[in-house]
Order: C-alpha cells, then structure tokens, then sequence
C-alpha cells in the first residue's frame, strides 16, 4: 500500500477514536478477537499493522451495534453481513469471491483496489466481494489503460449515489405496502427508472462531447421499448414481475 492510499486508511487507534463515543466497551482486543472470526478483514500495511477503510468502519459499527442493540451472536451476524453482500451485487449473479480472486478475474493489482476502496467505488463485506465489485474493477482496468485514475471517478460514485437516493425516492411508498407483488412492482420501475437515468447520462455526454468539437455516438441506450402495458423495458432486464 502506497504513502498516498495508507493516509486515506485508519490505524486501529484511530478507528478506536472515532467508535468510542457510541460503544465505550470496544477495544484493540476486541477488534482483533473479529478478525480472528472473520466478521472483518482489514487491510495490511506493508510493515504488518492493520489499516482500516471508510467501509472496514462502517462495517465494524454494524456489527457492534447488533451486539449491543439486538444482542446477536456473532454466528447470526456473520449471516447478515453476507446477506448484505448479495444484497449489494444484486439478485443472486454470482458468488461471493475472495480478494485474491478479485485481483486475477479483474486484472486490476492490489495498489488499484485499494484505491478503489477508499474512494469507495468498491465495498466488500467481510472478505469477500460480489459481482458489482467484480464489474466495477474489470472496468477501471479498462480505463487504466487510457490513464484514468480511481481518483478521477468520484464523481461516476457521487454521480450513482444519487440516482440511487432518486429511485429509493420514486418506490418507497409502494414499497411501503409490504407485500409481494409490491416489491416486485417496486423493483421493475427501479430498473426502467434506472435505465432511463444510464439512457440520459450518455445522452448528455454525447452532447457534451459535440460542443467540444468530439462527436461521438452510441453512448445513449437505445434499446428502450415500449411493452405490452406502455411501460418501458430494456433487452437483456427480466421482468422483476415475471
């Protein structure tokens, strides 16, 4: 890990600072006690000392508020760590990979993903990463080859979060019937309202582009159809419905 990413990452003291005030009882020995158990899995420096990511302390406030609010086992946690991890890849697209298995699917090395991960373009959970990360990687080692840097796409981060926080927006009140067929209605519209936001990003870049004298096509989606009830689809998005 380089000087520059290792000042992103905190020491375990740090990390200690910043979760005493909400969990007076954690200490270095605790913190050790759930790595030992793989409930996390903090990077190393090259030295040997544990250096934590935003999502490594994000993490560790999950687990320690389930102890203490919900009074868990560190068995049923571990369970829920990783239902949050095939949460985030989305439905069931792949399994669960190492960081080792990351790194060789990817083409990325380690330097890059820690990069990634403290500008939080990639999360894990635990160990493992899913299938978003997995495409988020194989993605900026496409674009290393043109000298984009993870440092360069916060924006792209910034950019997704807040689409997401727009979709979560549109569908919580049908989520808010809990039930079934209203989960899936939720989802099928999070997908075409999705698509639409991919539709409209490339559509503004392309004209982005032309003003600057680079004219381009094909970045706006095109294969937005009308289906059978009006609604738009796109090839290659099942029906959350079906």
């Amino acid at each position: 890990m380089s000087g520059q990413f290792a000042r992103a990452y905190l020491g375990i003291g740090e990390v200690l600072v910043e979760l005493r005030n909400d969990f007076p009882d954690i200490s270095v020995s605790k913190i050790r006690f759930l790595e030992a158990e793989g409930l996390i899995s903090p990077a190393r420096s090259p030295s040997g000392y544990r250096r934590f990511a935003p999502a490594d302390v994000d993490q560790l406030k999950f687990i320690l508020t389930a102890q203490r609010d919900q009074y868990l086992p560190l068995r049923v946690i571990k369970e829920r760590l990783d239902d949050r991890a095939i949460k985030a890849g989305g439905p069931a697209r792949t399994e669960m990979v190492s960081r080792r298995e990351l790194l060789e699917a990817s083409g990325i090395d380690e330097e890059q993903l820690d990069e990634l991960e403290v500008h939080g373009l990639i999360k894990r959970s635990g160990r493992l990463y899913g299938q978003d990360a997995l495409d988020v990687a194989s993605t900026v080692a496409l674009l290393a080859s043109y000298g984009v840097q993870a440092r360069h796409l916060r924006t792209a981060r910034t950019a997704a979060e807040r689409d997401v926080s727009l979709i979560e927006q549109v569908v919580a009140p049908t989520l808010r019937q809990r039930s079934p067929q209203a989960k899936n209605d939720a989802a099928r519209t999070a997908s075409e309202i999705a698509a639409l936001l991919i539709r409209l990003h490339g559509a503004m870049i392309e004209a982005d582009l032309a003003d600057a004298g680079l004219r381009v096509t094909g970045l706006a989606p095109d294969e937005l159809k009308p289906a059978a009830d009006g609604r738009l689809s796109r090839s290659g998005i099942k029906d959350a419905s079906a």
